[in-house]
C-alpha cells in the first residue's frame, strides 16, 4: 500500500483545519512518501515561510529513521551523538522533535510521514494525528 495523492492532500488540509478548530497558531503540514519525497504541502495564512523546512525536517527524520519525532527527541536527549551523526548523514535535514508522524499501512509498514509545525511540538503532533485519522490513514507520533 502507498499513500495516494488524494490522501496526502486531505491529510495536510485536515491538519490546518484541526489547528484552527483547536485554536492553535497557524500550522504548516507536509506528507512525504516512504522514500522521503513530498506528496503534498500546505501552509496556513499567517504561518511563516520557514515552516516548510521545519515540517519537512520533522517528516523526513521520521520516514528516514523509522522513528517518530518524539522518539527522535528522546534519542537525542539520551544519545545526542547518534542524532547528531544521523542528521549529518542526512545533510542536516532532520528536525528531531514531536510533529514528525509515521504513517503506517495495515500491516504496520512505514508508507510515509506527516510533518506538522507552527504551534508547540506536542500540539503539532496531536493535530496531525487527528488529521491522518480523518484522511483514512494510520499515524504514530
Amino acid at each position: 500500500m502507498s499513500i495516494t495523492s488524494e490522501q496526502a492532500l486531505k491529510a495536510v488540509t485536515e491538519t490546518l483545519t484541526e489547528g484552527v478548530s483547536r485554536g492553535l497558531k497557524p500550522l504548516s503540514a507536509i506528507v512525504l512518501d516512504a522514500g522521503g519525497h513530498p506528496l503534498a504541502f500546505q501552509r496556513a495564512d499567517g504561518a511563516s515561510p520557514g515552516r516548510y523546512a521545519i515540517a519537512h525536517g520533522k517528516a523526513y527524520g521520521a520516514v528516514m529513521l523509522g522513528m517518530t519525532g518524539s522518539a527522535q527527541m528522546k534519542r537525542a536527549e539520551d544519545q545526542h551523538y547518534f542524532m547528531t551523526a544521523a542528521n549529518g548523514v542526512f545533510g542536516g535535514a532532520v528536525v528531531p522533535v514531536p510533529g514528525g508522524i509515521l504513517i503506517r499501512d495495515d500491516a504496520g509498514a512505514v508508507i510515509g510521514a506527516l510533518g506538522v509545525t507552527g504551534d508547540t511540538s506536542d500540539n503539532d503532533a496531536e493535530a496531525g494525528l487527528a488529521a491522518l485519522k480523518a484522511a483514512g490513514l494510520s499515524g504514530e507520533a
